[in-house]
């Protein structure tokens, strides 16, 4: 093999590489091989303090790939001795042009760094970006902070991996990650509205087909950047339910839903179709044990007369449970590999363990 082909060949390998540090796969990252774990001492803790995290994180992460073309130089070094690359003033004008290239790109994003880090992060894109978050009142540190007790909250939506592009969605903000900057709107200042949507026949995470949309998100705030989330339509419904506006769908785009979420939709459907359970006058109705979170909506009283064996038998519950905490618990006993089966199946009582099928589960009626 000639030595130009050595080199070419070397030179795709090592793009090869740099791509997958840049973008890193799911082997790598269980590896350890990203920035974030590479530089965790510096970096620090992300649930602790998430925007300064982020000034750390974007700034390790311009240095380490404003190196990767001086390592090819150093690579090339090592493994060509042929070239010459040691001495530099004695190879070639080519060589010598992709050397001082190289320290020029190294010392900018350094300089660049350093820049940032002035006057406590003041300079940092993010930090101007939270300026104009910010009242006339008030510095971007206090939007900062505003921020960070809300990331440490665990009833926060987030999608994707830390290492690349993330969707994270607290009570007040929606905010997008990227490589070197994240994007900030608060939620009540923003429209939201479905772009497109992308279906792909094989996921590479679950071997089955899925449904990517694009949504829009366009501040009132002129300052601010608008900016587009990617989202798995599985997670579309968890999105939505963390969202205090709407989310608009003028394209009229069909948002597929999880196998969860389309029982839960046959499960209400069945149940409303059910006859109602009128409730006792010295009853009383207490919020969801579940989910504490809704009353009490449902009731079981057997109404089917399957005389199989092992069929429903009554259950003498009170009522404990809301419609969507009984059909997640009616799902989730049921055999995964064979979801056709579920309507037509029996599940034992949350409480007391007694059989009951769809045709047992009635709403109250007061």
């Amino acid at each position: 093999m000639t030595e130009d082909a050595l080199i070419g060949l070397f030179t795709l390998f090592y793009l090869f590489f740099c791509t997958l540090l840049v973008a890193p796969p799911t082997e790598f990252v269980s590896a350890g091989l990203t920035v974030q774990n590479l530089f965790s001492h510096w970096l620090g803790s992300e649930d602790l303090n998430f925007v300064y995290y982020q000034f750390r994180r974007t700034s390790a992460t311009l240095i380490f790939h404003s190196i990767f073309p001086l390592v090819y130089f150093l690579c090339l070094v090592l493994f060509q001795p042929q070239l010459k690359l040691l001495t530099p003033w004695n190879t070639s004008f080519f060589w010598q042009l992709y050397l001082l290239i190289s320290i020029l790109i190294f010392l900018s994003a350094s300089l660049v760094v350093f820049y940032w880090s002035r006057n406590k992060w003041d300079n940092h894109p993010i930090a101007r970006e939270l300026t104009h978050l910010s009242s006339n009142e008030e510095s971007w540190r206090a939007v900062a902070s505003s921020i960070n007790i809300e990331f440490r909250r665990i009833d926060k939506f987030t999608s994707g991996i830390p290492t690349g592009r993330r969707i994270i969605v607290t009570d007040s903000w929606v905010m997008k990650t990227s490589t070197y900057y994240i994007y900030i709107a608060h939620q009540n200042d923003i429209h939201l509205t479905i772009s497109g949507s992308e279906d792909h026949s094989v996921s590479y995470e679950s071997m089955t087909s899925v449904q990517y949309l694009n949504i829009d998100v366009i501040s009132i705030n002129q300052k601010l950047k608008p900016f587009t989330i990617r989202l798995n339509s599985l997670e579309y419904k968890e999105l939505t339910d963390k969202l205090q506006s709407p989310v608009r769908n003028a394209r009229n785009i069909v948002v597929r839903q999880s196998l969860s979420e389309q029982f839960l939709d046959a499960f209400r459907e069945q149940v409303s179709q059910n006859p109602k359970f009128r409730l006792p006058p010295h009853m009383e109705v207490d919020t969801c044990i579940g989910c504490m979170q809704k009353e009490s909506d449902i009731k079981l009283n057997k109404l089917c007369d399957d005389p199989e064996v092992g069929a429903c038998v009554q259950c003498y519950c009170r009522p404990m449970w809301c419609l969507e905490c009984m059909g997640k618990w009616f799902s989730s006993r049921q055999d995964q590999q064979h979801p056709e089966m579920w309507l037509g199946n029996r599940c034992p009582c949350p409480t007391c363990r007694a059989a009951f099928c769809m045709l047992d589960v009635c709403f109250i009626e007061k």
